[in-house]
């Protein structure tokens, strides 16, 4: 039997996107489309600028809507003022089924190069690789995070520039991804060369994926994906990698530092750049060096060293 989505989309003013999209993925953990393409499956050089967009999200239906709207409501109309020309409309209500999620995910995904080498790459299109591009062949499913939205892209370009020595770094052979989504994140670092990967996600549908993943990249032998929580994870890491809410970096600080071997590098991304000083101060008081920032838009990528 096929689950049944609800699709709530609002109308807001092209500057407010950002705000709402990481307020909407909060409260429904699932995926978020812009103007009717998936946020993080398109190509970010083909959104084109107008004044308004409509923001969707996606919601179970098991009988809470009245009262996600009523908290939607609320938050745009303490934080809508503060964007010029909104106003509040009440949501275009839709629904929809796992099939036709899965259509509206594959119409706007294409092959789309982040840095130097990677090349991200739906399973159902084509893509003349040369000889030193990486592929990482995606299907999203139910997942958020294909690697085409800021976040993504900034950690991926982040981990390749890492494992191409450009850092100084040797011998990094093991890596931890917290919230791994679809796994883009975690090919990634199996195909630049690190050897084993832990991988986890609090979304079991997310694990499901992430590991249908890597197989269809050939690195289920590196990777390990579950939905440990990860203060329940053994061991430590030379990189530690987070894609995840600002508020959740620093409220996760002590646990993602636990993981983290000596010389190790941990990335966070995540993070709107009006939030970057939050997270740098929520890792002040550690044994880290923060060795490098990234910022794409209104997004922002840090790089920490543990100190030996």
């Amino acid at each position: 039997m096929q689950k049944e989505w609800l699709q709530l989309s609002y109308e807001v003013p092209d500057a407010m996107v950002d705000t709402i999209a990481e307020f909407l993925i909060e409260l429904s953990s699932s995926g978020v489309g812009i103007d009717n393409r998936t946020l993080d499956t398109f190509s970010l050089e083909s959104l084109e600028e107008t004044p308004n967009k409509t923001v969707t999200a996606y919601f179970p239906d098991d009988g809470t809507l009245e009262e996600k709207i009523r908290i939607i409501k609320t938050f745009l109309e303490k934080t809508g003022p503060n964007f010029p020309g909104f106003s509040y409309q009440e949501p275009a209500i839709a629904r929809i089924t796992d099939e036709d999620w899965s259509t509206s995910w594959k119409e706007h995904f294409k092959p789309l190069r982040v840095g130097k080498n990677l090349v991200i790459k739906p399973t159902w299109e084509d893509f003349p690789a040369g000889p030193e591009d990486i592929l990482l062949e995606i299907d999203p499913g139910m997942a958020f995070g294909t690697g085409t939205h800021p976040t993504t892209m900034l950690c991926l370009t982040v981990l390749e520039k890492i494992l191409s020595g450009n850092h100084g770094k040797e011998k990094l052979v093991t890596a931890l991804d917290v919230g791994t989504g679809s796994g883009i994140l975690t090919i990634a670092a199996a195909k630049l060369g690190i050897s084993h990967i832990s991988a986890v996600d609090i979304d079991p549908e997310a694990v499901t994926v992430a590991q249908e993943n890597c197989l269809l990249n050939g690195v289920a032998k590196q990777v390990s994906v579950s939905d440990t929580p990860l203060a329940m994870i053994s061991g430590s890491f030379d990189i530690v990698l987070a894609n995840i809410l600002a508020e959740d970096l620093v409220r996760m600080a002590p646990e993602l530092i636990a993981r983290l071997n000596p010389d190790g590098l941990l990335v966070l991304s995540g993070i709107l750049i009006e939030k970057e000083t939050m997270v740098v101060d929520g890792y002040a008081n550690s044994n880290l060096t923060l060795t490098e920032v990234c910022r794409e838009g209104e997004w922002s990528c840090l790089v920490f060293t543990r100190n030996s």
